[in-house]
Parts: C-alpha cells; sequence; structure tokens
C-alpha cells in the first residue's frame, strides 16, 4: 500500500528568508539522494488563508518500508538537523494510505 506523507511547520519568529530558503534548497535534494521517495514537493505556504502553517511538504512513497527508510535516512536526518530545527517552532505530521 501506497504512503503519503504531509508535513506543516511554523517557524520562529527570527527565522530569516535566507534561512527558509535554505530548507527548501535541502529538501528538493532529497529525492536524487533517496531512491525510495516516489513523489516529493515542498515549498513556503502560498498565504491564501490567515493562520496557516507557514511551511509544507508532501511525499509519497511505494509502501511503509520506504517511508521509514526514508525517514531515518542520513541525508534526511541532516537536513532536519542543519536547516529545519534551527527554526522550527512547530511541526505536525500525518501518513495516509493511498
Amino acid at each position: 500500500m501506497a504512503i503519503r506523507h504531509i508535513v506543516t511547520f511554523t517557524f520562529v519568529e527570527d527565522a530569516t528568508d535566507e534561512q527558509k530558503n535554505a530548507i527548501t534548497t535541502a529538501l528538493k535534494g532529497l529525492p536524487e539522494l533517496i531512491p525510495e521517495i516516489k513523489a516529493f514537493t515542498c515549498g513556503l505556504d502560498a498565504g491564501l488563508s490567515p493562520g496557516n502553517a507557514q511551511y509544507g511538504l508532501v511525499a509519497d512513497f511505494e509502501n511503509e518500508a520506504d517511508f521509514r527508510t526514508y525517514a531515518k535516512h542520513p541525508e534526511h536526518q541532516k537536513v532536519i538537523a542543519e536547516n529545519i530545527k534551527p527554526i522550527l517552532a512547530t511541526r505536525v505530521a500525518v501518513q495516509l494510505s493511498l
């Protein structure tokens, strides 16, 4: 069964545009490094509705094992540690069966 991983973030108030853009650059490199990712999109909120999260990510995997490989992959963990955690205020995630 395919899995869709959806994550949203909000950032600390002093997060810079440079830091936010660095997250996008780092995340967009993951599909080349982690072959288990079948589809991937991420970016800053379009600002269409007040109260939204500031950032979103959607990734698709063929199965649960592929999702778990991605979740613990060293390159994924590196992006979290170096780019996301330093400016992260909140994170919400869900995995859907497709």
